[in-house]
């Protein structure tokens, strides 16, 4: 589950993409209002002439299909209004997981029935031990074991979306204690053979006023148990932040389990899978050896244009090839 945090970016898409060089030469132009400008095949974006959806290749790797989900948060206005609808629509596209962000209105039992009729199954979901309370987080827990879930992940921890850190204790100090708050929420949901990760957005990438040096993306990564606590990168919001996911995979190889596909359009906003200037391939092609178990695609704004975004999103994953 994602949302907007569209004032903690670069002043300036000029800025991000002379700092890092993120754009081809088609997606580069329209960002900088330019013509002609140059990029190179490992740039991050995309060019007009490089589309996503490439014909299928048998001697290219591939994203397996029991790997392709989708984040409901997408979906969500259409499950307000016609829950058993929307799992049908998603059957018919092709995809047989998805992530669940709530369940709207049901009980757990009665949400895992609706996806059961429908061929799907609820391998992930965004579930926040924020503030960790032992009991509060069981209940969670149990819900995830009813529903089958492989993982739990943190979306969003609520001192993040508020910007409330507590005046007595300093940004980094409370991302160590959150860090070890993970921790302990993971050794709890291990008991129940659940995994346990952290779904960035771009706020954690800030320098921490406390300690310029660090974000609190580093403290996370430092502190938490690699063998307890991975990371769900969301390739959108990593962007956005001024970093280049591919350099995240090779320098923490052995952290990410999950992808969240969502794209970027020239202007740097949230857009439909496939539609955008984010080079997909190139970072499924970094984390081709990294165990990557789930791809899950995302668009935070669909609206009641979501299922055609659910049917872009599951054609870029079944075409896309590197």
């Amino acid at each position: 589950m994602c949302t907007g945090y569209g004032n903690e970016r670069p002043a300036d898409m000029r800025e991000l993409v002379s700092r890092r060089g993120f754009l081809k030469a088609g997606a580069a132009a329209a960002v900088l209002g330019t013509a002609g400008a140059v990029g190179t095949p490992t740039a991050f974006a995309a060019s007009d002439s490089a589309p996503q959806q490439q014909r299928p290749q048998r001697d290219k790797h591939r994203v397996p299909h029991e790997a392709v989900s989708i984040q409901l948060y997408t979906m969500r206005d259409l499950m307000d209004a016609d829950l058993e609808a929307t799992f049908a629509g998603l059957a018919a596209i092709g995809y047989r997981k998805v992530e669940q962000a709530g369940f709207h209105g049901r009980t757990a039992r009665e949400f895992k029935a609706a996806l059961d009729a429908y061929g799907l199954h609820a391998t992930s979901g965004h579930q926040s031990p924020y503030p960790y309370d032992e009991s509060r987080w069981r209940k969670m827990i149990e819900d995830a074991y009813i529903l089958g879930q492989r993982y739990m992940v943190e979306p969003l921890p609520a001192f993040i979306a508020t910007g409330l850190f507590s005046p007595l204790v300093p940004p980094s100090l409370a991302w160590g204690q959150y860090a070890q708050d993970l921790n302990k929420a993971a050794e709890q949901a291990r008991i129940f053979g659940i995994e346990v990760g952290y779904h960035n957005h771009n706020p954690e990438f800030l320098p921490l006023p406390d300690d310029p040096s660090r974000t609190g993306y580093d403290i996370l990564l430092a502190e938490t148990d690699p063998g307890l606590v991975h990371f769900e990168l969301d390739i959108y919001w990593a962007w956005r932040a001024g970093q280049d996911p591919v350099e995240l995979l090779e320098a923490h190889p052995t952290r990410f389990r999950q992808f969240h596909v969502k794209d970027m359009d020239e202007n740097g906003n949230i857009t439909a899978p496939g539609t955008g200037v984010i080079d997909f391939a190139r970072v499924f092609q970094a984390a081709a050896d990294l165990g990557i178990t789930e791809y899950i695609i995302e668009q935070d704004n669909a609206g009641q244009s979501a299922m055609e975004t659910a049917r872009l999103g599951f054609d870029l994953l079944s075409t896309i090839r590197w």
